[in-house]
């Protein structure tokens, strides 16, 4: 490993955390079952105060405890009244939102908007907020008598009317970042911040030029059939070390597996065995889709869709490209220096015993460039953007590097030349221009 910034293995994905994540039920639930708990905090405050202040003969204090809260009581009647139409309009913007944004850039960018933290919270207090003032209104009595009163709910009320000005604050940012999130150059910026920080988490040294002893067996995998979405390095780590051998991860992270593929494959000494199946439990995440945790790809395979969508004949949309391609050479500028195709996770101390093969260089090239190059043919503002993104990357890029960018510059070149006739127009399409047409 190299001696630069120390290397810190991903933490572990939770099955659950992402379960929690990727639904809408779990936050509002989770406000509404502890605004139950505030309200019975507070109607017991409520009471508390009522019986120290008859207690104090202060019935003239009762007094006006019961005519600020009476005077209350409409605003919190509006309140449990008004607050499901506002939901409604929350919870319609949130589906206009995500159904445009699956139809202009990718339907794998939803989960930008599925996952939102602010999107949830803003549900979470309104409904907090709805169930709270219906609470309060079952707290009101029509006894007037100071002396007789059991309870005056102020501090229900004042709960109540905070919850509502956040409620208020909340709206504002939700729309905000909504809004943001419904335009290209920051769904993009989303994705790149997203797969720069796995960029960040990856090991920064290579297996050493050691090699790998020879295989001395293999595990398959056993669970439900799904998409490899997290491997817990740590675990696989040190059930590789106590039984003195080297684990490669045979399929890569985004791969799909299904019951009895090869997931393990061990090497090591004569004497070394392969792990049992209970050290290896809980080792592998299986999903529906692919997430960002440890997937390099998957940032490239995003801003590539999205630039493919806005290339159809149904968005026309070049500029979008242009953006997207931005982004990639930002990503690829981030691995150009980076070990790519097998990477060593090291134990305590600094003896490689889990292999995991990720996209090598001319993979990340392929997918960041091969599909966009095939649709941009016949759109010079995307042929100039690619040939500078190429050139750029030629004068970063280590020598054995450079062959994947120069055979895209060279097919970019013979495609234009069959596609388009005149030798001028050839000549503008393939000049570099960080802009497209600046």
């Amino acid at each position: 490993m190299s001696k630069g910034k120390e290397y810190r293995r991903p933490r572990a994905l939770s099955p659950l955390r992402e379960h929690l994540r990727d639904t809408f039920w779990f936050a509002p639930t989770a406000a509404m079952v502890l605004v139950f708990v505030l309200w019975v905090g507070a109607s017991e405050a409520d009471s508390a105060i009522v019986r120290v202040l008859q207690d104090q003969q202060e019935f003239d204090a009762v007094d006006d405890l019961i005519r600020i809260v009476n005077d209350t009581k409409p605003v919190i009647n509006t309140v449990s009244s008004a607050m499901m139409t506002f939901i409604g309009v929350v919870f319609s913007i949130s589906l206009v939102a995500v159904q445009m944004a699956s139809g202009q850039f990718t339907p794998r960018v939803v989960r930008i908007f599925v996952r939102s933290r602010i999107t949830k919270l803003t549900f979470a207090v309104f409904l907090a907020t709805f169930t709270l003032s219906l609470l309060v209104l079952t707290s009101f009595e029509s006894e007037t008598d100071p002396r007789l009163v059991t309870t005056v709910p102020f501090v229900q009320s004042v709960l109540t009317l905070l919850l509502v000005a956040l409620s208020l604050f909340l709206f504002i940012a939700y729309v905000n970042s909504t809004l943001r999130l419904m335009r290209v150059g920051h769904v993009v910026d989303r994705i790149t911040g997203e797969t720069l920080r796995v960029v960040d988490r990856m090991p920064r040294g290579d297996l050493g030029g050691t090699g790998l002893a020879p295989e001395s067996g293999r595990v398959g995998y056993s669970g439900e059939a799904g998409v490899l979405r997290d491997v817990n390095i740590a675990r696989l780590v040190r059930a590789a070390q106590r039984q003195g051998v080297v684990l490669r991860l045979i399929p890569r992270i985004g791969d799909f597996v299904v019951p009895g593929t090869p997931l393990l494959s061990v090497h090591g000494s004569d004497q070394g065995k392969a792990p049992s199946r209970g050290a290896l439990r809980y080792t592998v995440s299986v999903g529906v889709e692919r997430t960002f945790h440890q997937d390099l790809g998957f940032g490239l395979r995003q801003l590539s869709d999205i630039a493919l969508r806005a290339l159809s004949p149904a968005v026309n949309d070049p500029t979008t490209a242009v953006q997207c391609l931005d982004r990639i050479v930002q990503l690829l500028t981030a691995l150009a220096h980076r070990p790519l195709g097998a990477v060593g996770h090291p134990d305590g101390k600094g003896e490689v015993r889990l292999v995991q093969d990720v996209p090598d260089w001319a993979d990340l090239v392929d997918l960041g460039f091969a599909e966009i190059r095939l649709c941009a043919v016949g759109n010079p503002q995307v042929t100039r953007r690619i040939m500078a993104g190429l050139d750029d990357l030629l004068g970063l890029v280590p020598e054995p590097r450079r062959e994947p960018l120069l055979r895209h510059r060279e097919r970019l070149a013979q495609a234009v030349e069959l596609t388009v006739p005149e030798a001028a127009e050839r000549t503008f399409a393939l000049e570099p221009d960080r802009q497209g047409i600046g």
